[in-house]
């Protein structure tokens, strides 16, 4: 699970399945080779299903599997402890 987009990723799923147009709009700063790559690895861990529609044009929406919605609960203490530590974890960023 590395890399700074992953997480980011997968919280944006949690909400339901998505096209890749929608991804790509929610994380805006990400190239659209990256969120190729890290939607294939995903996949490939089990973590995110990609269902492909084929009618015209071909559709694909990506969604958490079940092994991604654990992780995501998972991840929620940890987004709660960053929260809570904001200021500690900026302060040291910047060697106040």
């Amino acid at each position: 699970m590395g890399g700074k987009w992953k997480a980011l990723i997968l919280w944006e799923l949690t909400d339901g399945p998505q096209r890749f147009g929608q991804l790509r709009r929610q994380v805006d700063d990400m190239s659209e080779r990256v969120l190729i790559l890290q939607l294939r690895e995903l996949e490939a861990c089990g973590l995110v299903h990609r269902e492909l529609y084929h009618q015209v044009p071909p559709r694909v929406e990506y969604s958490l599997t079940d092994l991604g919605q654990s992780l995501i609960k998972a991840m929620i203490p940890l987004g709660e402890w960053g929260e809570q530590n904001m200021a500690t974890i900026e302060s040291l960023g910047r060697g106040d």
